[in-house]
């Protein structure tokens, strides 16, 4: 019996351990189209998602991202009237044609969500660190009941049933990823995950022929692992670390030794949690054991505008499809091919062997 759990291990793959093979091309980066269609009514024109932390989207990323035709789902740390009042100046400004999403979670009652779809959101994201979980489910079915016109996106999972749980109970996408974040320490306190390259694979595997939308969470740190997600079946990714340290994210730079620096913080830090993420990681609020954090707390340098970021991502991709020869999503997507690379060849996928590198201005 449990020798049979050591035969039956599978090879979990994540990003450092694959590249993508080019391809014959006559594809130039500016003809291009790297949009994605939510739903009939919300195209996104860049495939990217900010993460619905408190240290990444408030309402000025928000308002920054959709402007650059991503989606920023806001989070949920703080009270559903301010969230209700952020939802209604988002739609005064950009319509409903564009993305006004919000987080939410076990935490939220039934009458907070009706009132954020009044308000008009119009993207929700049930977001859980653990989204194949009967509670989740719940909250998924009510709102796809109460609210179909809102395009649902619920998570966190990382197999083909866990995805099948959501969609069957009306979610229009799914999120995948647990652990794979650089604040996240859900895989060393309690050794769940997987692989995150093998996890978007099964579960896109899954959702190709169904219509459901596979959003990659959690761990990218550069614009190559965004192009691996896609390839491995990723319609679109949601960036935390990515976009920490933005001008538009929530707090104050900081001065450390002359450099500027915002917080970034897991949502399962103990800090994150006390401010009110608790229930994404079925910590009950009201029990008197003392929690343990599954995120840490730290500070990142300042990047700049949201802007800068999503521009450096577009034109990455661009030039990736170019190289595989695809002009579109959904090519990148079915045409691309992978290799394994050994421990050398990675080290050999960064700049190597120089002894200094000249800053760029």
């Amino acid at each position: 019996m449990f020798e049979d759990k050591i035969r039956r291990i599978e090879h979990s793959l994540s990003y450092d351990d694959i590249l993508i093979k080019p391809a014959q091309s006559s594809v130039i980066p500016s003809e291009v189209d790297i949009s994605l269609k939510l739903s009939e009514s919300i195209t996104l024109s860049v495939p990217v998602f900010s993460a619905s932390m408190d240290t990444v989207t408030g309402y000025e990323m928000a308002r920054s991202i959709i402007r650059c035709g991503g989606c920023a789902p806001l989070h949920k740390n703080v009270s559903a009237d301010e969230n209700t009042i952020l939802i209604r100046k988002l739609l005064e400004e950009f319509g409903s044609d564009k993305p006004i999403a919000i987080s939410v979670g076990v935490g939220n009652t039934f009458e907070e969500i009706d009132g954020f779809v009044k308000a008009g959101a119009n993207v929700m994201v049930v977001d859980s660190a653990h989204g194949h979980s009967e509670n989740v489910g719940n909250l998924v079915e009510y709102i796809s009941t109460h609210h179909p016109h809102v395009f649902l996106i619920a998570g966190n999972i990382v197999t083909a049933e866990g995805a099948k749980f959501l969609i069957d109970r009306g979610a229009k996408a799914v999120k995948v990823g647990i652990g794979p974040g650089s604040i996240c320490t859900t895989r060393k306190v309690t050794g769940i995950g997987r692989g995150q390259v093998s996890a978007i694979a099964e579960v896109a595997s899954f959702c190709h022929d169904k219509g459901i939308k596979v959003i990659a969470d959690g761990g990218m740190k550069s614009s190559d692992e965004i192009m691996k997600s896609i390839a491995c079946g990723a319609d679109a990714v949601m960036l935390g670390y990515m976009f920490a340290g933005c001008d538009e994210c929530p707090g104050e730079f900081l001065d450390i030794e002359g450099e500027k620096y915002k917080l970034y913080r897991g949502m399962g830090s103990l800090s994150a949690m006390k401010s009110g993420s608790s229930g994404r990681y079925n910590k009950n609020v009201l029990s008197n054991c003392k929690w343990v954090p599954e995120g840490i707390e730290s500070y990142v340098k300042a990047k700049g505008s949201a802007k800068e970021v999503l521009h450096v991502i577009e034109w990455s991709l661009k030039s990736a499809f170019g190289y595989l020869g695809v002009k579109n999503l959904t090519e990148a997507k079915e045409k691309s091919e992978l290799v394994r690379i050994s421990k050398a060849g990675f080290k050999r996928s960064d700049v190597h062997s120089i002894s200094k590198v000249i800053p760029t201005q």
